[in-house]
This record gives C-alpha cells, structure tokens and sequence, in this order.
C-alpha cells in the first residue's frame, strides 16, 4: 500500500469510521499519512444500549462521541470533526448545505483520498446522505484537482450493481488494531465481539472465518462519469 498524501474520511455515525474501514485507516496512519475524519451525529438514535444495558436515550450521545474519540485515538486519527447533526435526520438536511460545510473540509485538508459510503448502497438513509452529499462536494472540484473517491458498499446486492469491488485490502497486518477500535465501540460491539471470541475459542474452523471476515476490506472508486 503506498502512502497517501491526507485522507478524508466521511461517515455520519460513530463507529461507521471502524466497521469494515478501520483496516485501511490503520495502514495509513502507520505509514505516517494524516486523517480527518467528519462525523455528523453523535448516533443519538441507536438502539444499541449496550448488552447488558448501560447507556440511557440520555446519555447515549456522550458515551457514543467517548468512544468515538477512543476509536480514533486507537487508529491515530487526529484530527476529528463533528457536525452536530441529529441522527436519523441527515437525509432530510439541506444537501447543498452539507456539501458546501464538507467542501471546506477538503479545501481545508487538502485529500488525496476520500472514503465514505457508496451513494445509494449504504443500506441507512444517513448513510446515503452523508455520501451523497460527498459527491456533491466533490463535483465541485475541477476534474484534475479531485480527490480519488472510494466507497464501501452495505447492501446485498452491491457486487450485481458495481461489479467486483476495485479495491481487495489484505487487513491482518492490522487486525488487532482494528478489534480494539471495534471494541472501543462498547455500547455498539460488545455482544457481537463476546459471541465472535467464545466461537473463535472452541472452533478454529470459526476463527478462521472471522479473521478471513474481519481481515478484508473491500471499496469501489466512485466514477464522477467527467
């Protein structure tokens, strides 16, 4: 994997930034590549509490933004932008409005990467907002002065639209990190982890499925059609 120059991550939840992209986060920060990360909401809305409980629909969006920032400590984003907006909402904001607060991001940061969900393949509304209005901001930007555009895809059906996926990463390099900042996430990861590592324990046909699962991130380069 070769260095990138800054990279401009754009998700919309705590935890987007982790689950299936901390890998490549990961790699880059160890070779020394700076990364900016917009977070929209603090996920006020999930309905993960945690599991046994230990969040409140009140104190949800602090323990979330904690572990967010525990995240990015462990995968060395420094830099973390959060735009305060309000979780399950973002698809009715106003998309030039959003566009335009994350094109002064990118003119700010100057990317040579961008990474978020892929439009219309993100499965959540805000995910496909928060994408959609990435691309936005990004035809803005004249052809030869564009940021690459990789996005991850969530539905099921993301190969049949896209074809095969334009980047294969080999994560295992990073896998450990990628498990702490996953476990960082505790109000969203806890039961998940806790079933994956008692499977892994007793069955290593089951472990290996998992670093197989975990140890691969997949992305497509977004084709502005200019």
């Amino acid at each position: 994997m070769e260095k990138e120059r800054h990279i401009l991550a754009v998700y919309p939840h705590p935890d987007d930034e982790t689950f299936g992209k901390a890998g490549l986060i990961a790699m880059q920060t160890r070779l020394g590549t700076p990364v900016t990360l917009i977070c929209s909401t603090l996920g006020q809305m999930g309905r993960n509490m945690g599991k046994p409980s230990f969040a409140t629909r009140e104190s949800l969006p602090k323990i979330r933004e904690k572990e967010l920032r525990d995240a990015c400590n462990v995968l060395g984003i420094r830099d973390l932008r959060l735009f305060g907006l309000r979780d399950k909402t973002v698809e009715f904001e106003d998309p030039e409005v959003v566009a335009d607060r994350i094109g002064e991001v990118i003119a700010e940061t100057n990317p040579s990467l961008v990474i978020t969900y892929y439009p219309k393949l993100g499965v959540h509304p805000d995910h496909d907002a928060m994408s959609e209005a990435t691309v936005r901001a990004m035809r803005r930007i004249p052809k030869e002065q564009r940021p690459v555009l990789w996005g991850s895809a969530v539905t099921r059906d993301a190969r049949e639209v896209l074809g095969a996926p334009h980047i294969d990463l080999d994560v295992r390099e990073v896998l450990d990190t990628k498990i702490e900042a996953m476990r960082a996430h505790r109000s969203q990861s806890e039961a998940m982890l806790k079933r994956m590592e008692e499977g892994a324990g007793t069955d290593e046909a089951v472990r290996r499925e998992i670093e197989e699962r975990l140890g691969r991130e997949v992305y497509w380069i977004y084709d502005f059609g200019d």
